[in-house]
């Protein structure tokens, strides 16, 4: 009777480096050895796009010197291969003691407790020379022809996509960097909405198109330099057919992933006013024969043009607005942008239905900052593809800039303001250095 003992290690890179070999190595010593090798969609989820799909990757480790067997691992935590193959040692670095992995370290070491396995850990490698394989290999996504494909891989690869507000390259780095870590489960923001809205804010300018497509673009291009997401740009109407045409392809050439115009004409007023203001909404074949011109001068098959459509927000009613989408989908776009300004989401649910019972195949996007209590699971289930967070970074840091200000006034020194304000060193040290 064999008296090997069956050893388990989590990998998830899909660039291999000698750190990598040495705790295959290491863990094959131990005994038998299987090796979880994370899905696309779980790196995703906590990491980095995997440049190399899952099959490669799957290839690689198997390839390796005493990998026993390879098996697909679909979340971070490995607890459903834990509680169902209860291997005697769960290998892993040391780099998880300390961190966000921390807890997830604490959750595998709970389900290795119900059965009597060990949790064996060796020194995490971190060689200069790894480190700048990695910052190679993360560099390459921010490469405008890799970035670009990316949200039509997610959405394929996970079925719904999340994207939040970035003004600047600052809140770029916020959103590329933030993970929450629940449940066994890495949740981050799969891609950035540039807004046309939170771009003028930042510059203290109105949201009616005086911000120009040219500062727009070096708003992008800041964002673009420190970070590797997809991006989505708010186009505002998209402008005359003949500037749309020329912005298509400058956006698509620089890296952008698709633009979101909507279907109104003039002097651009923001939606949530509704019809408190004048806004006049575009015919459905002007405004489908602009679609029909950017998707025609695209160079590729990647870049997305997705319509907005205003008829809920300017009270046009439910069968305009399903008529418009539709056009629009027949006319090449993408994707269909629907919005809202009701705080109850039934309407946006009705929208969905009936659009999904007879198109199952273009992109679905919603902005859910009026109706803010659905969660993302039930936008899925309805058939949504893209939830964007529009605003909350910009809305979120005017009050505590406005704080800090009013608390320097009222107490005629900084101290009392420090205390609601973060370290500048933990700022500098979010900022890449190459």
């Amino acid at each position: 009777m064999s008296t090997q003992k069956n050893v388990f290690l989590s990998i998830s890179t899909d660039i291999i480096h000698g750190g990598h070999i040495r705790i295959i190595e290491q863990a094959a010593e131990l005994g038998v050895l299987t090796v979880g090798v994370l899905t696309d969609k779980a790196v995703a989820s906590y990491k980095r796009f995997p440049i190399l799909p899952f099959e490669e990757r799957e290839k690689i480790i198997a390839s390796i010197k005493g990998v026993n067997r390879v098996v697909a691992q679909e979340s971070f935590i490995p607890d459903e291969y834990l509680l169902s193959e209860k291997p005697d040692y769960l290998v892993h670095g040391d780099d998880w003691k300390t961190g966000m992995g921390a807890s997830l370290r604490t959750d595998c070491i709970k389900i290795l407790q119900t059965y009597g396995g060990s949790l064996i850990e060796f020194p995490y490698s971190d060689k200069p020379e790894y480190m700048a394989i990695e910052a190679a290999s993360r560099e390459q996504l921010s490469i405008p022809d890799i970035r670009r494909g990316r949200l039509r891989r997610l959405i394929n690869l996970k079925g719904l996509v999340t994207a939040i507000e970035s003004h600047s390259g600052l809140t770029g780095l916020i959103a590329e960097n933030t993970i929450v870590y629940q449940n066994g489960n890495a949740y981050q923001f799969d891609a950035m909405w540039v807004s046309s809205l939170c771009d003028s804010i930042a510059k203290g300018k109105p949201d009616i198109e005086l911000v120009d497509m040219t500062s727009r673009l070096r708003t992008i291009d800041d964002i673009m330099d420190v970070t590797t997401k997809p991006i989505i740009v708010d186009g505002d109407t998209g402008g005359q057919l003949e500037h749309f045409i020329y912005n298509v392809k400058t956006m698509e050439r620089i890296g952008v992933s698709a633009v979101i115009i909507e279907d109104k004409t003039g002097l651009k007023k923001n939606s949530l006013f509704g019809t408190e203001v004048e806004q006049i909404q575009d015919s459905i074949e002007c405004f489908s024969a602009k679609i029909a011109a950017g998707k025609q001068v695209q160079k590729t098959k990647e870049f997305m043009i997705i319509a907005r459509v205003e008829s809920l927000i300017l009270e046009q009613g439910m069968e305009d607005a399903l008529k418009r989408a539709f056009a629009y989908a027949e006319s090449g776009a993408d994707g269909i942008m629907i919005h809202s300004r009701k705080k109850e989401p039934d309407e946006i649910f009705e929208f969905i239905t009936r659009f999904r019972s007879k198109n199952q195949n273009s992109c679905l996007v919603v902005v859910p900052t009026s109706f803010n209590t659905v969660y993302e699971d039930e936008f899925k289930r309805l058939g949504v593809n893209i939830v964007i967070y529009a605003n909350q970074l910009t809305r979120s840091g005017v009050p505590a800039m406005q704080q800090a200000a009013r608390m320097i006034l009222e107490n005629h020194r900084a101290k009392e303001a420090d205390d609601i304000c973060m370290p500048i060193k933990e700022i500098i040290t979010m900022i890449p250095e190459k």
